[in-house]
């Protein structure tokens, strides 16, 4: 599956704020998709972010409630990592090879990010826990990801993810 798509009609938008880039300052294509789980409850917001010009995705963000069960992978790939490669129509086998914590000052606070490392070394992959329990899985293509990215997340509007 490369692209989550939503099962049924009705709206089921997040209880919880998104964070992402606002996609008005990014200068190519951008994507959203809500996992449901069963209930209708969503289990996940995953943004998708492509360059222009037929280059393909260059970014994945997850927000992933606690319960998701996109948070846990058997093989210990972040989802994104694997949803970022499906749509790159990479097939080749990839591998967790380790994470580290590191601190990112975000003006007076501190942020403990993860690094994950896999096989695919062109995949820069961080995570960082939220206090409302949200996991943010950023998984990027090509592109190392320096710590003034996230300054650049901000809530999105829960409407975005409405449908009629």
């Amino acid at each position: 599956m490369s692209f989550l798509r939503r099962r049924s009609g009705s709206p089921a938008g997040p209880d919880f704020d998104v964070l992402a880039m606002d996609p008005g300052d990014w200068p190519g294509h951008f994507g959203a998709m809500v996992m449901s789980g069963p209930d209708g409850s969503c289990q996940g917001i995953f943004l998708r972010y492509d360059l222009f010009g037929g280059r393909g995705p260059a970014m994945f963000i997850g927000n992933l409630p606690e319960g998701s069960p996109a948070r846990e992978t058997a093989d210990g790939v972040p989802f994104e990592i694997s949803q970022l490669l499906a749509a790159l129509e990479n097939e080749e086998p990839v591998e967790f090879v380790s994470a580290e914590d590191f601190p990112v000052m975000l003006g007076d606070d501190l942020l403990i990010v993860k690094k994950v490392k896999v096989s695919e070394e062109r995949v820069f992959c961080a995570q960082f826990g939220r206090s409302d329990g949200v996991q943010v899985t950023i998984a990027s293509w090509d592109r190392p990801i320096a710590d003034d990215l996230y300054q650049l997340l901000k809530p999105l509007p829960s409407d975005m993810f409405q449908q009629d």
